[in-house]
């Protein structure tokens, strides 16, 4: 194969440029998906959000993505946030909400076998998780399940995550601020940022309520009629 030809693929970038035909999901976010390869939000890859705490509008940050996947009839999956998904929140934003999904977990043993699962199975084209302190080998075994999968795969992690090691393909440090969020690229596939972006994200925007997401007492499935969302266990 010719050097040409090997630098045409799409797995291929130079060091000094970004990455071009990727698959991604725009981001709603002019800005943003001007500083992303393939103009948006990584498909078949791991992206890493780092935040300084929980409730800052990240997950606001995520909404023209999700409300896009699921108006065309895309699954979304939710693993073990920290507070029940409050619907009426997400629908207004534009999310149609019998595709989404939510899935509660035990642990982080059990978090992470149920993501890689949940990627497996093949329908779920979007997955957001939120996993206590994960190593670099757990974050391996996602990164490969999501590459298997082609699906969106976002990771909320602390800012304090930044300094580690890790095999996500995007990695994006928010910081709040009055006009919305600050966001700063530490790693994408390409040359790094220049500078941080000012995003025009809503806050607060209450996409999570106030009580905490139960762990499960046992096995199986169950609808949570008061959200409107299926909630597995």
């Amino acid at each position: 194969m010719a050097l040409e030809e090997v630098l045409r693929h799409p797995r291929v970038w130079r060091g000094n440029a970004l990455a071009g035909s990727v698959p991604a999901v725009p981001t709603g976010f002019a800005g943003l998906d001007a500083e992303l390869p393939g103009g948006g939000w990584p498909a078949g890859a791991l992206t890493e959000l780092l935040v300084p705490t929980k409730g800052i509008g990240e997950l606001g940050l995520l909404t023209p993505a999700l409300a896009r996947l699921t108006c065309a009839g895309k699954r979304v999956v939710w693993l073990a946030p920290p507070c029940l998904p409050y619907a009426p929140a997400l629908a207004a934003a534009g999310i149609d909400l019998p595709h989404l999904a939510l899935i509660r977990a035990a642990g982080r043993h059990d978090a992470l076998w149920a993501a890689e699962q949940a990627l497996r199975a093949g329908s779920c084209h979007a997955l957001l998780a939120w996993l206590h302190n994960p190593g670099y080998q757990h974050l391996r075994r996602l990164a490969v399940a999501a590459e298997a999968s082609r699906a969106l795969l976002v990771l909320f992690r602390p800012s304090r995550a930044a300094g580690e090691s890790s095999p996500a393909s995007l990695r994006i440090v928010l910081e709040p601020t009055q006009e919305g969020l600050l966001a700063r690229i530490l790693k994408r596939r390409g040359a790094p940022a220049a500078a941080p972006l000012l995003l025009p994200v809503k806050r607060p925007f209450h996409a999570l309520g106030r009580a905490a997401l139960s762990r499960p007492v046992e096995r199986g499935a169950r609808a949570d009629r008061r959200l409107g969302l299926p909630v597995h266990a």
